[in-house]
């Protein structure tokens, strides 16, 4: 049985800008998995970095509110939404609330 707990998980910023903690990575752990799960928080008032990625996302958020950013559209997004992100769209998402922003990462 594997159990990754997220306290054990190092923090490290993300080539977007988050604080990212990997929970799951199939080329980091031995998992068989086509997917990898992290933990990602983003500071009030700040915003990750506009990005592309060639897989398909998914975030879900924990905590605090958002403004998610896909191609041309905007969305306010908070706990309990989950966001899909198609393959090769330009993305970010900012920090609007007056909490820390909390979400999980699903990449394919």
């Amino acid at each position: 049985m594997l159990v990754r707990r997220l306290s054990e998980c190092p923090e490290f910023i993300s080539g977007d800008k988050a604080f990212l903690r990997e929970i799951l990575h199939p080329d980091k752990a031995p998992v068989s998995l086509r997917y990898s799960l992290a933990w990602a928080r983003v500071p009030v008032g700040t915003a990750t970095a506009p990005h592309r990625l060639a897989y398909s996302e998914v975030y879900y958020i924990l905590q605090g509110r958002g403004v998610m950013h896909i191609g041309g559209e905007i969305g306010d997004v908070g706990p309990g939404d989950a966001v899909y992100i198609p393959p090769g769209e330009s993305q970010f998402i900012e920090s609007s609330g007056p909490d820390e922003l909390v979400f999980l990462c699903i990449v394919d």
